[in-house]
């Protein structure tokens, strides 16, 4: 029997509360053995911020997930130059493994976006979507995607950055430890 696998991607910059509550309820509710972290490189939807490096959001997700043996990182993105495809990514991870049945885990946003994905159509011969809802987006599609409702948690990454420039509080929106590695490395002031 396949080992299944939910791959959860993003740019984490930085983890978040909302990130390991989508992980926790997906594997859950979605009978998952495992959920991979897949931060990316460059995702093609967003600019990049280069100020904040790819090893400093790694250090962070690390930290964000330590303590939760059920949580991994896939780091195959992060070692691929230019924009993060899922279509390139899911192809070479499924030659890579072909013992494990992967999910690929996306938020409301996406679940909108997703007919502007980079050859969607094969991506959906070849993995299987979980979405999950996000506050104000729809969770309408025209393609086949499992639907995991989870509690609604407005955190984004991009408030917890505007917190962290106007010296706010970001206390209990992330882990302690990402908490930690922001303050002591003095990111996103």
């Amino acid at each position: 029997m396949k080992r299944k696998v939910g791959l959860l991607g993003g740019t984490f910059n930085p983890p978040h509360l909302g990130h390991l509550v989508i992980a926790q309820q997906v594997l859950q509710k979605a009978g998952l053995d495992e959920i991979r972290f897949l931060p990316n490189q460059v995702p093609p939807h967003k600019k990049s911020d280069d100020t904040v490096s790819a090893d400093q959001r790694l250090q962070m997700l690390e930290g964000a997930i330590s303590g939760n043996p059920d949580f991994k990182i896939e780091t195959i993105e992060l070692q691929r130059e230019g924009p993060s495809y899922t279509y390139d990514t899911i192809k070479e991870l499924t030659n890579r493994d072909s013992e494990i049945e992967y999910s690929f885990i996306i938020g409301g946003d996406m679940i909108e976006y997703l007919p502007k994905w980079f050859r969607i159509d094969e991506l959906m011969e070849m993995v299987h979507f979980i979405g999950v809802n996000r506050p104000a987006y729809s969770h309408e599609t025209p393609y086949s995607i499992q639907f995991v409702k989870i509690p609604d948690l407005a955190i984004s990454s991009s408030i917890i950055r505007e917190a962290v420039k106007n010296n706010e509080s970001i206390r209990y929106l992330v882990t302690d430890e990402v908490y930690r590695i922001i303050k002591e490395e003095k990111l996103y002031g």
